[in-house]
């Protein structure tokens, strides 16, 4: 095989590629029960008008729509996987196509069951969920239930429904002038080629450690930005004035709360992020600082934020080293947790290699009753790929618990959740590899590793959180969001969290337009929570607390039983208070003082 081309899957021995047959053995299987969901979907419009009809009849509804659900989630989870394989597969694509079109169908004639539960009246509900017909569903209609209150009208839903792409548009718009439209030219490299600044590549040339190149692919990437700024400042302007209305129609007292109803958590829990990580920002320039000295240079620009003070250590680390290292990081977690992971690993959970075609990144993806199954592109010389291993490996074995213990229709775990499980696994490996090497650069990479994830997920996500709430504040009041406000808005961010240390070089403040979460708010506070909470139940069981493993594993095998903050504090986390905060910075602190001791 040639190795200076990307392998094709056939190049790849299977014992390299994931197993889909845990799926469906062959096509003609997916096909025979995608047939299947075609001929029988349509028979829900036997309850249609029914539902609250008895608790018997609520019943049969929910037990037949998950025998549809079940199918269609295998069905998507074998069609997603197989699409990632080779994106430009037709026979994956049309599959693909197929299926999302069925979705819709299916969409379209389920669209009277929640409406209907909701219809129940409260002391009719009352009596039909203590019905033991009804025992295995009393969380998901809790849920369902809960809602109610911000529920429309038949008629005020179908308003919004058929407003809903419209509403949506600015989304779509932001991509295209983004991803499409918008030029950011060509950089001579450090080798004298040429090579084009993208959106994805601008990321690449910030991890040069030829300062001049930084700097130029910085001021060509905003430059762009700078020629579009009244479209995308217009884009944000509208996804913050849809937020508000949609909370509005659902009469909820503003965005946010809108936002975090869903999940059950309190604005209290946003504010406090917010006010802890505010008090840990001294520590944040602390670094900066130490950056500066460390790069010798006069000062910071936030083009030199990026690259690791370490140059990337030269490692050759095999796929199945990486498991063995993975495997002996989590062994605090018990035998049966090890052994389960090490045997999916070593098995074919995982697709590992580049193939042309093949999805770019890494990914855990699951479906109820088969493995899950992890997207991976590792290089045996890019020693960040072990920890992606670690990350993923978590997110699976959330999935993989949480279907062994929870019915179908409770095991789905919130993306509140979802990044706990993966920074956990990292936090432990850090832990390991810090605790078997001595060699001080080794030591320094890792560290500072950990620093620059810390200060990108707590710092920097909870910095963009403030912005969120601050914007749709401003136009809850009713002033107008224009390019200056979120300029200026974003200036006092900056400003705040860069200090002194950082020079901010004028076209700085357009990166409050550039940001995607942006346009989908009130998202990006879940990073910062995660890791805080994965940093203080790792440090619980690191520090062998009684009980701590036993309670961890009980999170992981909770799935969507209930809602986050409960499902936290279950695992030893209370997330209402300050504490897993607190510890994280305490942790970040630490690990600037051990840094500072090996560069300086």
């Amino acid at each position: 095989m040639d190795e200076t081309k990307t392998p094709t899957r056939a190049d790849i021995p299977d014992s390299d590629k994931w197993d889909l047959t845990h799926l469906f053995a062959n096509v003609s299987k997916w096909e025979e029960d995608f047939a299947w969901v075609q001929q029988t979907y349509q028979r829900l419009q036997e309850w249609k008008g029914k539902v609250g009809e008895s608790a018997k009849s609520l019943a049969e509804l929910l037990e037949f729509e998950k025998t549809i659900d079940l199918k269609l989630e295998r069905l998507y989870h074998f069609a997603s996987l197989q699409l990632s394989e080779d994106s430009a597969n037709n026979e994956y694509l049309a599959r693909m196509g197929q299926l999302e079109n069925l979705l819709t169908k299916v969409a379209e004639a389920s669209a009277f069951v929640v409406p209907e539960i909701q219809a129940i009246p409260d002391e009719t509900f009352a009596k039909y969920v203590v019905d033991l017909a009804l025992k295995n569903w009393r969380i998901k209609l809790h849920k369902i239930r809960r809602l109610k209150p911000h529920v429309l009208s038949e008629r005020e839903e179908r308003l919004l429904a058929l407003g809903g792409v419209v509403l949506s548009g600015y989304d779509d718009a932001f991509s295209q002038l983004t991803n499409v439209d918008m030029k950011f030219g060509v950089l001579i490299d450090a080798d004298g080629r040429e090579k084009p600044l993208t959106q994805s590549t601008y990321g690449s040339f910030l991890l040069k450690r030829d300062r001049e190149i930084r700097r130029r692919a910085f001021e060509q990437f905003y430059a762009e930005f700078e020629d579009h700024q009244y479209t995308l400042a217009s884009a944000l302007a509208y996804s913050v004035k849809a937020d508000v209305f949609r909370a509005r129609a659902r009469n909820f007292p503003s965005a946010l709360e809108a936002s975090l109803f869903y999940d059950d958590v309190a604005v209290a829990v946003y504010d406090g992020l917010i006010a802890s990580v505010r008090k840990g920002i001294p520590v944040l320039l602390r670094y900066y600082e130490l950056r500066r000295r460390a790069l010798k240079i006069d000062k910071l620009h936030s083009y030199d934020t990026h690259l690791p003070l370490v140059s990337e250590i030269e490692t050759h680390i095999s796929f199945d080293e990486a498991i063995e290292k993975v495997v002996a990081a989590l062994a605090p977690l018990g035998k049966e947790y090890v052994d389960l992971l090490a045997s999916g690993l070593r098995g074919r959970w995982c697709d590992r290699y580049e193939t042309k075609g093949k999805r770019s990144g890494a990914f855990s993806s699951g479906s109820y009753g088969a493995p899950p199954f992890i997207l991976m592109n590792y290089k045996e010389d890019v020693f960040a790929d072990v920890y992606t291993l670690a990350h993923e490996a978590g997110h699976s074995m959330h999935t993989w618990l949480a279907q062994q213990s929870q019915l179908f229709q409770d095991y789905d775990y919130p993306i509140f959740l979802a990044e706990v499980a993966s920074t956990f696994n990292e936090e432990l490996l850090t832990h390991f590899l810090l605790e078997q090497t001595r060699d001080p650069k080794m030591r320094a990479y890792i560290i500072n590793r950990q620093i620059d994830d810390l200060r990108g997920t707590l710092f920097r996500q909870t910095m963009f959180a403030e912005f969120e709430k601050t914007i749709h504040a401003i136009e809850e009041s009713g002033d107008a969001l224009t390019l200056e406000v979120f300029k200026t808005e974003y200036r006092k961010l900056l400003d705040a969290y860069f200090g002194d240390a950082v020079e901010i070089d004028p076209p700085l403040p357009l990166e409050c337009l550039r940001i995607p979460h942006f346009y989908s708010a009130f998202y990006v506070y879940k990073y910062a929570t995660g890791i805080s909470a994965a940093v203080a139940l790792s440090q619980r069981v690191l520090a062998q607390e009684p009980g701590a493993v036993e309670n961890y594993l009980g999170f992981l095998r909770s799935g969507g039983v209930k809602f986050p903050i409960e499902t936290l504090k279950a695992a030893g986390v209370d997330m209402t208070k300050s504490d897993a905060i607190d510890a994280t910075l305490r942790l970040f602190e630490r690990r600037v003082g051990e840094l500072e001791q090996l560069l300086l």
